[in-house]
């Protein structure tokens, strides 16, 4: 009976392993919201990361014929048709499949007083309870690495890598124009009356069927509508404040700063690799973007590990003052090998930049695929992400 178990589990593994070797590629299917929701167990993904985004088979997988130190690394991958989220502007849309390395457990909540996850979770701020994030105006090191197909197409748009801010819904602008950071029981009273849409509060209605009755839900809760806006503005956050990414021909490094306290979601300054020169700063009254880097997407290294080394001291802000009190630095080195030649390019050199944004928290790195406008199909590869204090 022993024998028979033990040759049942050896014949299990060797044809797992000829699937894998015939194939190549394993697809890794969970996902998390770190705004509203904690990662189980299953959940986490080589004790890193979670993943967000699109859920199909193809849309994250292991590679195993693409290893990066002899582990498999991460295939990314959109079709054309994965575009499902609203876009910044009126009739765009963007996908997004990422990892994100920033989330919390429910070991993190765990000593807390009981509302606290149900608060965060109507605050979207589970995922500052847990790991991976870099305090503000903290100095950190990065490094990543990525594998461009040559048959990528040069009309790719995409960010592969970005570090996001941690905005706190709690900061709101009152219906008189009045900005003031609520208590969590203030924003709860404020949430349970209004339906948020992004950063806009809308009255909430009553939805009713054609015959004018109060809809209600399978467990008989009333169901509701938003209606109108009402004034109220709540903090959400704005572009990454750094991401690396392919536009318009082009590959850049772009540095985002938003150095008010609220910020302007109707403020959409945003730096062009194709109008813009290297370190040429865009402004509006309190935002500015860079382009730290770029080269034309054909002079790209591909088919081999491009790894980035990247240093970086976020910018200090005044909070209320909406100011920047203390400007960043942003340091980028390019390593690859092609051809059996070693490639070392320092690309950013230790520049003084604007780089953050006004908030409380801090930021965190998420690596895949965020597609804003394009549907064309995109796919390539990232490995080798580590993180530590400068």
């Amino acid at each position: 009976m022993k024998t028979r178990v033990l040759f049942l589990l050896i014949a299990q593994c060797f044809g797992y392993y000829i699937s894998v070797q015939g194939q190549g590629l394993k697809p890794i299917l969970t996902r998390v919201n770190v705004q509203a929701d904690t990662a189980k167990k299953a959940d986490i993904i080589d004790n890193e990361w979670v993943a967000v985004g699109i859920n199909r088979p193809y849309a994250v997988q292991y590679d195993y014929t693409h290893l990066f130190n002899g582990k498999p690394s991460y295939r990314f991958e959109l079709k054309n048709e994965d575009n499902s989220l609203e876009g910044y502007a009126k009739g765009d849309t963007k996908g997004r499949i990422e990892f994100s390395y920033c989330y919390a457990t429910h070991d993190d909540f765990a000593s807390l007083p009981v509302k606290s996850f149900a608060n965060a979770q109507k605050l979207k701020t589970v995922y500052h309870y847990g790991k991976g994030a870099a305090p503000q105006a903290s100095s950190k090191s990065y490094t990543f690495s990525i594998y461009v197909p040559s048959d990528l197409p040069e009309n790719v748009s995409s960010i592969f890598a970005q570090w996001h801010g941690m905005p706190n819904r709690t900061l709101v602008s009152t219906p008189e124009g009045e900005i003031k950071t609520l208590s969590t029981e203030e924003f709860i009273d404020l949430y349970d009356k209004m339906i948020f849409k992004k950063n806009i509060a809308h009255d909430k209605v009553e939805k009713k069927d054609k015959d004018g009755n109060v809809v209600k839900d399978k467990n008989g809760n009333i169901v509701y509508t938003a209606g109108k806006p009402n004034g109220w503005l709540v903090e959400q956050g704005g572009y990454p404040p750094l991401a690396f990414g392919f536009s318009k021909g082009y590959f850049y490094i772009k540095a985002n700063s938003d150095s008010k306290w609220l910020t302007d979601k109707t403020d959409r300054n945003n730096a062009d690799p194709t109008k813009h020169a290297i370190m040429e700063e865009v402004t509006s009254d309190y935002k500015t973007s860079t382009i730290a880097y770029k080269m034309p997407f054909r002079e790209f290294p591909k088919d081999c590990w491009v790894t980035f080394l990247i240093d970086i001291d976020w910018t200090k802000y005044g909070k209320e003052a909406n100011n920047v009190v203390k400007p960043g630095k942003l340091d980028v080195n390019m390593n690859y090998t092609q051809r059996g030649k070693i490639e070392r390019k320092h690309i950013v050199n230790n520049q003084k930049i604007l780089i953050g944004r006004n908030d409380d928290d801090g930021y965190y790195f998420k690596f895949g695929i965020y597609r804003v406008g394009s549907s064309a199909p995109v796919w390539y590869n990232l490995a080798g992400y580590k993180e530590h204090t400068k």
